[in-house]
């Protein structure tokens, strides 16, 4: 019986396990210090205004370390009744995460603002999976660089941006959007 193959799987398979024990131990002796230092430092040089590094280790190898700009008053508030009084609607600013996946491989993403009450938050955009190796100081420059540019344009949302065209069936007019704009 030829299991050559069968063999190099499960020889994978081991190896993958043993990643998974590595990137556990390497996530708490050497990344999730580097992640509270390097945000720490940049929310200081760049005087992000309410930023916080949150650690979140409640769950052992699920843990997250999140820049957090925390929660504000939105300025829109809600009339409950005629008696003049309001609720006022709370913003949450957003936040940059990065967090243990069950490899111990690390995800990072983006919570957008969102105004509790007033629509539904976007779910959180996954900016990449890295194993903790490949995670360097000029990557989460880049991923702060990527969140400002999130919460930048949520914060100056308009009609500016060309929307794509979710028209179904035929084209009326017979030109394409693009032709139909020359």
């Amino acid at each position: 019986m030829d299991i050559g193959s069968l063999i190099t799987k499960v020889y994978k398979y081991k190896q993958v396990l043993e990643n998974t024990h590595k990137f556990r131990e390497e996530w708490n002796v050497d990344i999730k210090p580097m992640l509270e230092k390097t945000l720490g430092e940049i929310i200081l040089q760049a005087s992000l205004p309410k930023a916080s590094v949150i650690i979140r280790d409640n769950i052992d190898n699920l843990e997250s370390i999140v820049l957090d700009l925390g929660r504000s008053s939105s300025g829109i508030s809600e009339s409950i009744d005629d008696s003049g009084v309001k609720r006022t609607m709370i913003k949450s600013n957003g936040s940059l995460i990065y967090q243990q996946l069950f490899n111990g491989k690390i995800i990072v993403m983006i919570i957008s603002p969102h105004i509790e009450g007033y629509g539904q938050p976007k779910p959180p955009t996954t900016i990449e999976i890295l194993r903790p190796d490949e995670l360097k100081a000029p990557f989460i420059i880049r991923h702060m660089e990527l969140f400002l540019k999130d919460i930048t344009e949520w914060e100056d949302f308009d009609d500016d941006q060309p929307q794509k065209s979710n028209t179904i069936g035929f084209n009326p007019t017979g030109f394409t959007p693009e032709e139909a704009a020359q």
